[in-house]
C-alpha cells in the first residue's frame, strides 16, 4: 500500500527537461500569451461595438473568444512565473482551483459549440422561424447553461478531490490538469463515477448533438439551392474546424491520466503545450478571417 503523505507543496516535474532554455521558453510563451489576449480581445471588441454583430451566432463566437482569454489567463501567468523561478511549486488547493477553472472553461466550449450548431440549424433549415426561436432569452439561457453546468460538475470533482489522501507530491505535467488524479492514493468511487458522468454530459453528448445537427444541416442544404449551400459552408465550416481540433486535444487530455508514468515526458509536455496554444490562437483567426461580417469590420479597423 502507498504511503500517505502530509503534502504542503506540490512540485511540477516538467522543468528539468527545459532548464537550459528557460529564458527562451519564457520569451516565446510570453509573446504567445500577449498574442492570444490581443487577437481574441480585438474580435470581442468588434462584436461589442458593431450592432450588426449583435446576433446569436456572433454572441456565441464572442463567448468562445472570452473563454479563450479566461482559459489562457488560468494557465499562462503561473507558467511564466515558473520559467523564472528556481522551484516550480504550488499548493494542492491552488492546483485544484486551476483544475476546476481549466476544465469548467474547456467543457463549456463544447456546450457553446453545440449552441452554435443549433443556431446554424435553425437559421438554415427554419429561416422563417429563426427570429421566434433564437430570441435574446434563448441565447441568454444557452450561455448560462454553457458556463453553469460545467462549473457544477467540476465543483463536485474538485471538492471530492480536496478530501482525497495523497501518496505523491510530484505533478507529471506543466499545470494542474488530469494529472492531479495521479497524486491520490486511491481514486474514490464518487470521483470515478461522477468523472464518467461529467465526460458524457459535457463532451460526448454535445459532440454527438453537433455531429447529428451538422449532418442534418448538410443534407438539407445539399438538396437546396446554391445560395443556401454557400451560406451553410461559410458559417458552418469554421465551427467544424474548431470542433475537430478541440475534440482531438480533449481526447488526448482525458486519456493522458490513464497512461502509465513511463510515457515520454518530453512528448507529454509538447502535447500539453499544444492544448494550451492551439485553441486560443486558432479561434480568433478562424472566426476573424472566415466569418465575412467580422472579417469586413476587422479589415476596416486595421486599415
Amino acid at each position: 500500500m502507498d504511503k500517505v503523505l502530509n503534502v504542503t507543496y506540490l512540485t511540477l516535474d516538467w522543468y528539468t527537461e527545459i532548464n537550459k532554455y528557460r529564458y527562451v521558453f519564457f520569451f516565446i510563451m510570453f509573446i504567445l500569451f500577449i498574442l492570444i489576449i490581443c487577437t481574441n480581445s480585438t474580435i470581442l471588441y468588434l462584436i461589442w461595438i458593431h450592432k450588426n454583430l449583435h446576433e446569436p451566432m456572433y454572441i456565441f463566437i464572442a463567448a468562445l473568444l472570452l473563454n479563450s482569454v479566461l482559459y489562457s489567463t488560468t494557465i499562462y501567468p503561473k507558467l511564466l512565473t515558473d520559467f523564472l523561478s528556481e522551484k516550480q511549486v504550488t499548493t494542492y488547493s491552488a492546483c485544484l482551483f486551476q483544475f476546476f477553472t481549466f476544465y469548467t472553461l474547456a467543457c463549456s466550449e463544447f456546450l457553446l459549440l453545440a449552441a452554435m450548431a443549433y443556431d446554424r440549424y435553425v437559421a438554415i433549415c427554419k429561416p422563417l422561424e429563426y427570429q421566434t426561436i433564437m430570441t435574446k432569452n434563448t441565447v441568454s439561457i444557452f450561455l448560462v447553461v454553457a458556463w453553469l453546468v460545467p462549473a457544477c460538475h467540476l465543483a463536485v470533482l474538485a471538492i471530492a478531490s480536496a478530501g482525497a489522501k495523497l501518496c505523491d507530491s510530484n505533478i507529471k505535467g506543466i499545470f494542474c490538469n488530469n494529472a492531479v488524479y495521479t497524486l491520490q492514493c486511491e481514486r474514490s468511487r464518487l470521483i470515478t463515477i461522477f468523472g464518467v458522468v461529467a465526460l458524457v454530459d459535457l463532451s460526448i453528448l454535445p459532440m454527438l448533438f453537433i455531429v447529428f445537427t451538422y449532418t442534418k444541416l448538410f443534407i438539407v442544404s445539399h438538396r437546396s439551392c446554391k445560395e443556401i449551400r454557400k451560406k451553410a459552408a461559410e458559417t458552418c465550416l469554421p465551427h467544424l474546424l474548431v470542433l475537430i481540433s478541440y475534440s482531438a486535444f480533449f481526447v488526448y487530455d482525458v486519456s493522458i491520466a490513464r497512461v502509465k508514468s513511463d510515457f515520454p515526458k518530453t512528448t507529454r509536455i509538447i502535447m500539453t503545450l499544444q492544448i494550451m496554444l492551439y485553441q486560443p490562437l486558432l479561434n480568433p483567426f478562424i472566426y476573424g478571417l472566415k466569418m465575412k461580417e467580422i472579417s469586413k469590420h476587422l479589415n476596416k479597423l486595421l486599415s
